[in-house]
């Protein structure tokens, strides 16, 4: 049936749409340039309450498989296209983008002028959206608590490497806990309201990992972050990138309409190189508000020159903005684990915390 696209602004944009009821869905609306990769960004907890833009006028042509899910289920509220086959092409595939999506219930839209669309986020920023088979104005609410809707509610183990990873979960990619695994490590993920559990085990390295929204919703976790931070090596991703800012007196703001997409330069500091990231947040850490914090830039966003990660002037504290496990996107950053890896096995850590 007909129906439209309404944003916060007024725009309003016609399609065909796909819905299990006929109430509007609302949610954030956000574009993603990324031609391939539509089942990670579906399922990839960041993007909880998001409803998603793919700019490629194709998507859905390799269908969706049993294996590439971020998490057990689609996180986004409703999905926005130019085209979408019914028919898929890839031997591995068990559906169709379509079946999938209707199989979970995710209202979608076809037919739509995505470039139009993206203009208009581009112009008015990231904003509420809804899908209705009526022209109407989306609620101005802001979102919030999508981190306690994706987050574990106990702790899981996994993995019988030799080192200890903790990782706390604000809506963690099973990429991340993959690539951990894959560098000889057991991992433990912490719901991140449970951190209390981190005083019972006997860990070799910690990892904040990404989720959604505002990352000071979670200030109250902060300093009891921030003593285990400055006990153990670590590792922040995205979202946690953010939280080891904040936890040692930094600052965020929102971006106009915020980075998704798997082709993002960023540059090394340390290395003055350049490689190609996987992005997906709206809030980025100022880079003014990093005196006397102990943080320094470690990588900039080519583009616009936002901050895209920090390393701690004397501890083994690294983090990044971008996703260094790449699901979907580039492998340029993988390195970023083998790095974190070594300065858990680093001789003569336990000086450093002395």
């Amino acid at each position: 049936m007909t129906g439209y696209l309404c944003l916060e602004n007024g725009s309003s944009f016609k399609g065909e749409v796909i819905m299990d009821e006929s109430d509007p869905v609302q949610g954030e609306i956000v574009f993603f340039t990324g031609m391939t990769g539509y089942q990670e960004v579906l399922t990839d907890p960041s993007y909880k309450d998001q409803i998603v833009v793919f700019t490629y006028p194709l998507i859905g042509q390799y269908g969706v498989n049993e294996d590439d899910f971020e998490s057990g289920e689609p996180q986004v509220k409703g999905v926005i296209m130019l085209n979408s086959p019914d028919v898929y092409s890839h031997y591995h595939a068990a559906s169709s983008l379509k079946d999938y999506l209707e199989k979970w219930k995710i209202p979608f839209m076809t037919g739509v002028d995505t470039r139009e669309v993206v203009k208009a986020i581009r112009e008015g920023g990231s904003q509420n959206a809804c899908i209705s088979y009526v022209e109407m104005l989306p609620e101005k609410e802001k979102l919030t608590g999508q981190i306690g809707k994706v987050a574990l509610s106990e702790i899981r183990q996994m993995g019988n490497g030799s080192k200890q990873i903790a990782v706390i979960d604000f809506g963690v990619k099973k990429s991340i806990v993959t690539s951990l695994l894959e560098m000889d490590c057991s991992v433990t993920v912490i719901p991140f309201h449970r951190l209390e559990l981190l005083d019972q085990l006997s860990i070799d390295g910690l990892v904040l990992s990404n989720g959604p929204g505002d990352p000071k919703e979670m200030m109250k976790f902060l300093p009891q972050l921030k003593e285990k931070i400055m006990e153990t090596p670590t590792l922040g991703i995205c979202l946690g990138h953010q939280l080891i800012a904040l936890a040692f007196g930094g600052d965020t703001e929102r971006l106009l309409f915020g980075h998704r997409g798997a082709n993002h330069p960023v540059m090394d500091h340390q290395t003055g190189e350049v490689f190609i990231t996987s992005q997906n947040h709206n809030y980025v850490v100022k880079k003014d508000s990093l005196n006397g914090t102990g943080l320094e830039p470690r990588f900039i966003n080519v583009n616009d020159g936002s901050l895209e990660g920090l390393q701690h002037k004397d501890k083994p504290i690294l983090s990044a903005q971008f996703h260094p496990e790449a699901r979907p996107g580039p492998e340029d950053a993988s390195w970023i684990f083998t790095q974190f890896y070594q300065s858990i096995k680093q001789p003569g850590r336990e000086k450093m915390y002395a």
